[in-house]
């Protein structure tokens, strides 16, 4: 068996210190005597290859979120590393080592989303630490293959920890949160990466957590990630993050002390500029050079086991060929995520649509007919957009059906043309909404204003929202709209990687469908859906609050009312729930300590798949309940089945403040249904969940 760290430190000693610094930044630098080529370590994956050209871009990973599906977005993430070696490999016949280029994908993003108006949000898998866990760690086993010893690509969890804006303040802020929500709330994702997937590396954060930056943190490196868990990859820096530790967080005076903390600590990677400065803290002996010798072991032992620097080459990853990416197999895959992730949140019986009997369809809204909100951020090139306009558009050639198009506004200007006077476009929607049989209106964000600070625009918060309304003129436009519409169908398409407040919508409008930012073939699934070819399966990751009034304020990192395990008020739309066009039913409920047993019968009309979801509520704990278990089942009208779900190994358990778990005695709830136990779920769903008590001693 080929040892990996004893061949990196052989290496390392051939090289001298300013060679194995080089190493140390996200472009290392080619050692041509060695035979060591240049490598750019910064390359992006979160749902899909990201800034290098065309690639399978699937939905933001928030939409993937909403599938509640493990197996999916491990087939998902295969399908990237896929695509990423299948570039890279060509990259290299080119003698291309750009940046974006390489194997190692900072990628999946599983922090928290623990308030709706952090920009960055859109980029996770939502606000429960149990889902995000799931989902994360079948992301990073896809990333990375099933070979105990080769990577098919190297994955990176980020942020860590204790991330979640605001994007204004990310490289000065200090996030304070008790020992409770440390362990309960931020780390389980991060702990079951690292214990469960093995991820290759882990990324810090920006701010300060509990005082300490979190790239160079003694309680988050030191002790927890290298102590208690005893993780053996590699950490990177966030980019130019280790120069806020002098410029910004004021924990150092110089770079050479910012360098210095940075290595110590365990952070091996700096994506930035900064390390050369450890050439002058070695030599004024604040660093030794056993310091840079243990990053740059942990570099190379990544390189070597994605089969660079004279390593051994998994023989099916190097030989992917360049036409694997962007295939039609892959393009497949990509069309079922995207038809499985849109959430149902409204359906007073009007969808799905009957073409066949609307002689003219309005598609109204500044989302209906634009790219961006098909992409999110952390984006690649798609070879094909297919917008919600497009989508409706195709559907209703097949039925001869005439639709009709107007922007209506713009997403957060209060015009679209640069000498026209505000609402420029308001008319033109009133008069198409007035001579159609319905009315399909896109509204919501996109990532060029919700996203990180530096890529969104900063027409609100740097990327953070302000809100939970709609922006610019979109809620006069849904009011102006459906009141224009006169009684014909109004359907709402929200596209957002984040929660709006449409309280009015909810009262007003016949349906809504949360497609979030759906991928390139986006606006194809939308139609599908609205016209009833596929029927609606996804669930909220995220809560819908009523308005900004709901939630704390965004600087509280404390989990109190914060998401649905905290929250004390009721939701719009809560976490955990989305319709269907058919009807499913919990016929038996048998709880369990490490399974629980679930009969489910489709009680409804037509063919569609749920989610089994199993909460716990645990007797003296500060959460409602927590989601324990994920089961995803598909049935024809009448069909039914027997489910044994596996409840989560840390149901019955939590964190201490030294972040041992420990069991948490007494009689327990658990709870099986297609929702979350309150009453809005039930209210909405038309059933509440079936609930029984487990005694744990």
């Amino acid at each position: 068996m080929y040892d990996y760290h004893k061949e990196a430190r052989a290496l390392a000693a051939r090289m001298t210190l300013k060679e194995k610094v080089s190493q140390m930044l996200h472009g290392a630098a080619e050692v041509e005597r060695l035979g060591i080529p240049s490598y750019n370590w910064w390359s992006e994956a979160l749902h899909g290859i990201a800034r290098a050209g065309v690639a399978t871009m699937f939905p933001q990973a928030v939409a993937m979120a909403a599938t509640f599906d493990a197996e999916l977005l491990e087939r998902v993430a295969g399908v990237i590393a896929t695509e990423g070696r299948a570039k890279y490999h060509a990259f290299q016949r080119e003698g291309d080592h750009d940046i974006y280029k390489g194997l190692t994908f900072w990628s999946p993003n599983i922090n928290i989303f623990r308030d709706p108006r952090c920009g960055r949000g859109h980029e996770t898998y939502g606000e429960d630490p149990y889902l995000t866990a799931r989902l994360g760690v079948a992301f990073i086993n896809g990333l990375q293959g099933d070979h105990p010893e080769m990577l098919k690509s190297a994955a990176c969890a980020k942020h860590f920890a204790v991330h979640s804006g605001p994007e204004a303040e990310r490289h000065e802020f200090n996030a304070v949160c008790d020992d409770y929500d440390l362990w309960n709330t931020y780390l389980p994702a991060f702990e079951a990466a690292v214990l469960e997937a093995g991820v290759e590396a882990v990324m810090g954060a920006y701010n300060r957590t509990l005082g300490e930056p979190c790239c160079g943190s003694k309680l988050l490196l030191a002790d927890i990630l290298r102590g208690k868990w005893g993780f053996k990859g590699h950490v990177v820096s966030d980019c130019w993050a280790v120069k806020d530790f002098h410029m910004y967080h004021k924990v150092t005076e110089t770079p050479e002390e910012s360098v210095t903390l940075a290595v110590r600590m365990g952070c091996d990677l700096n994506c930035g500029n900064l390390y050369p400065y450890c050439l002058d803290a070695v030599e004024r002996g604040m660093l030794t050079e056993a310091d840079i010798d243990l990053a740059v072991e942990r570099l190379f032992v990544t390189r070597m086991r994605l089969g660079m620097l004279g390593a051994p080459e998994h023989p099916d990853y190097v030989s992917i060929p360049f036409e694997k990416n962007d295939c039609a197999e892959h393009r497949e895959l990509n069309l079922e995520i995207t038809r499985r992730a849109p959430v149902l949140l409204k359906n007073d019986g009007t969808l799905p649509l009957d073409f066949g009997k609307l002689k003219t369809v309005a598609v109204v809204g500044p989302n209906a007919n634009s790219r961006r909100p098909l992409q999110g951020n952390y984006e690649g090139t798609a070879s094909e957009y297919v917008t919600v306009l497009d989508g409706v558009r195709a559907m209703a050639e097949r039925y001869g059906t005439r639709v009709m198009y107007a922007e209506g506004c713009h997403l957060y200007k209060d015009k679209v043309g640069g000498l026209a006077e505000p609402n420029d476009r308001m008319a033109e929607a009133l008069a198409v909404a007035r001579h159609s049989d319905a009315v399909i209106l896109c509204l919501g964000l996109d990532a060029d204003i919700e996203g990180e600070e530096g890529d969104a625009g900063n027409e609100f918060a740097s990327g953070d929202k302000i809100s939970l309304d709609l922006p610019g003129r979109q809620q006069e436009l849904l009011e102006r709209v459906t009141g224009a519409a006169g009684g014909k169908p109004v359907i709402v398409v929200l596209l957002s990687g984040s929660a709006i407040a449409v309280t009015w919508a909810d009262e007003h409008v016949n349906g809504i469908l949360q497609a979030f930012y759906p991928g390139a073939l986006g606006g194809r699934a939308v139609a599908e859906i609205l016209a009833g070819e596929i029927s609606p399966e996804g669930k909220l990751p995220v809560t819908f609050y009523k308005s900004d009034a709901d939630l704390p304020d965004f600087r509280d990192y404390g989990m109190a009312n914060r998401t649905y395990r905290y929250f004390g008020g009721e939701a719009l739309y809560p976490f955990g729930f989305g319709l269907t066009y058919t009807r499913f039913a919990i016929e038996a409920f048998e709880p369990g300590r490490e399974l629980c047993r679930v009969a489910v019968r489709n009680t409804g009309s037509r063919e569609g798949r749920e989610t089994v979801q199993i909460y716990v509520t645990s007797p003296g704990c500060k959460e409602k309940y927590s989601l324990c278990g994920i089961a995803k089942v598909s049935l024809k009208p009448g069909g039914t089945a027997e489910l044994e779900i596996p409840v989560a190994k840390t149901a019955f358990c939590r964190w201490d403040g030294n972040g041992d778990k420990y069991v948490v005695k007494g009689e327990h709830t658990l709870y099986a249904g297609f929702t979350q136990p309150d009453a809005r779920s039930a209210a909405l769903y038309g059933s509440p969940p079936l609930a029984s008590s487990l005694n744990i001693e």
